[in-house]
């Protein structure tokens, strides 16, 4: 495995300290999974015939940007995507470094019937992913550069159990092929590079050549005109995920990164 970015093990350690937390909670979350409505399709949200789907997130702050959206109303922000007609929505829930809260989830459920919503965290324990089912995410997100082969299998596999098809995040050739090792279906290329925060498009543009054919691919971070979103459908993705352009510029951001790829 490479080596880890500082940002990311500084976070690892903060989810561990708050996994300790939860799991007395596992119980509870495992129940409150069993009764919640079945997690809508978010492999199927993603594989609309030629069109590029997008994956809008609602986000309030991250390390790199700061304080996105001083104003942040997580319900709020759901009904304009809902309006805008997004095809799914990733949810921050990390509190130290997003500013974000796994509650979020559930004030967006309400408006988003039809939408799939991605946990988007790092998970590190299973609790974490019954957690997200509970709170009545349909997906969640899982980053290849802090998980072990075996980790990310057992975690595709609870997702599986939990009708959650979950999308794997790599930066790099290494992180993608362990990501093929586990089988992942939904895969994600992160274009920020966490140990300087730079951002470059060619990432995916790389990376997409070797994922197998059938693979749900989508492109993360960095992605913010038209001429971006286009050069992704060009290079073979199924989806774009969207964080703080479409935060800064809402509906009309949404409708822009849409002209010309439909």
């Amino acid at each position: 495995m490479n080596k880890i970015p500082d940002i990311l093990l500084k976070i690892v350690d903060t989810k561990k300290e708050e996994v300790i937390s939860s799991k007395k909670y596992l119980k509870d979350f495992q129940l409150k999974a069993d009764d919640t409505k079945p997690a809508l399709d978010f492999s199927r949200a993603l594989s609309k015939n030629n069109s590029l789907s997008i994956i809008a997130e609602i986000k309030k702050a991250s390390p790199s940007a700061g304080i996105i959206c001083p104003n942040f109303n997580p319900a709020q922000i759901a009904k304009s995507y809902l309006e805008a007609e997004v095809n799914a929505v990733s949810i921050l829930t990390d509190r130290q470094y997003f500013k974000g809260a796994p509650e979020y989830i559930e004030q967006a459920r309400g408006i988003l019937i039809d939408i799939p919503i991605l946990r988007k965290d790092f998970i590190i324990n299973p609790v974490q992913i019954y957690e997200a089912r509970a709170l009545g995410a349909d997906s969640f997100l899982l980053i290849s550069a802090i998980l072990t082969l075996s980790e990310m299998k057992e975690f595709i596999d609870i997702g599986h159990s939990l009708g959650m098809e979950p999308l794997v995040e790599s930066h790099t050739k290494e992180e993608l092929y362990k990501t093929i090792e586990a089988s992942a279906k939904i895969m994600g290329v992160n274009n920020r590079d966490l140990r300087t925060f730079t951002v470059d498009l060619q990432t995916s543009e790389e990376l997409i050549k070797i994922m197998p054919k059938g693979t749900i691919a989508v492109s993360e971070s960095g992605i913010a005109t038209k001429e971006d979103s286009l050069q992704m459908k060009k290079a073979g993705f199924s989806a774009i995920l969207v964080g703080e352009s479409i935060m800064r510029g809402g509906a009309k951001k949404v409708k822009e990164l849409k002209r010309n790829n439909i």
